[in-house]
């Protein structure tokens, strides 16, 4: 499977002994985007500028990696990447590309001394050039895993998963890489509380929390950046069906919603397609490994 959006491309740099990596998506010339982020420890870089009231529109590639914080620094290749290609916004210094980052936490797994570089975020963009790989314990997702409250011996993988939806000419895409605190939640009535009941327990160096689950909405709607807030916001609506649970504290779950413009839409259809993608590909994780 591709991404079905005309000019989106990914990328993967992986070690999958240290269990971490990054993913690069670069996207087409005068692509708008926006974001949503919530729960309470994010780690990220340029959303701010993605925000609805501030000056830039455009966005050159988004960079989703691991390392915590850390792992930020990939996106320094990234955009090295990029300026070999002309992209970016023109400034008298010459262009200056656009590359919104978030980062999840995979300290505590692996080797935690190992994290994405400059060098590696390159070699994931350079990559977007071969073959597209949307699902599985890659790049970003190489040391992701659900269900850490179970403990290490319990936990399940996560990784990357991507879905896609179409409407007439619309596509709506979403790309997550799921690293959960809680369980995938099948969408049936049975949904275990187990994992809510362990937020009573101390948070400290035996429990620490640290997880997060990052992903980025694409479509070849045309929106402006506020109808891309809002559709990453529907993203989240997709995450707390899929996950439980959500946006805690510790987490810095966040979405960023980019929209290419090829095609007119409304922005409650491309929100509620965003939903149904993020709950898809999230859920779909739990089949990819259901014998592991």
């Amino acid at each position: 499977m591709t991404i079905g959006i005309p000019g989106v491309r990914i990328g993967h740099w992986s070690d999958p002994v240290a269990e971490t990596g990054c993913t690069v998506l670069t996207l087409p010339q005068w692509t708008i985007a926006s974001c949503e982020v919530r729960g309470g420890a994010p780690a990220t870089r340029e959303l701010d500028a993605l925000a609805p009231d501030k000056t830039v529109a455009t966005v050159d590639a988004i960079l989703l990696t691991g390392g915590s914080a850390f792992g930020l620094a990939a996106a320094d290749g990234v955009m090295r990447y990029l300026e070999e290609q002309g992209r970016g916004v023109p400034t008298p210094g010459g262009a200056v590309p656009i590359v919104p980052t978030m980062a999840l936490f995979d300290l505590a797994v692996g080797d935690p001394a190992t994290r994405p570089t400059a060098a590696d975020g390159y070699a994931a963009a350079l990559a977007t050039t071969g073959e597209q790989i949307l699902h599985g314990r890659i790049g970003a997702g190489s040391g992701a895993y659900t269900s850490h409250w179970r403990g290490p011996d319990l936990r399940r993988p996560g990784g990357i998963a991507y879905a896609e939806r179409r409407l007439d000419d619309v596509i709506v895409g979403a790309l997550c890489v799921v690293n959960a605190f809680g369980d995938i939640d099948p969408g049936t009535s049975d949904i275990s509380l187990d994992a809510v009941a362990q937020l009573n327990r101390p948070f400290d160096f035996a429990n620490p929390r640290a997880h997060t689950t990052i992903g980025a909405i694409l479509t070849n709607a045309r929106l402006d950046k506020t109808a891309c807030h809002i559709v990453a916001q529907g993203a989240h609506d997709g995450l707390s069906r899929a996950l439980t649970p959500p946006h805690t504290r510790f987490d810095g779950d966040g979405f960023i919603a980019a929209a290419t413009g090829q095609v007119e839409s409304n922005v409650d259809v491309i929100r509620l397609m965003a939903l149904a993608t993020v709950t898809e590909a999230i859920r779909s994780l739990a089949t990819q490994h259901a014998g592991d």
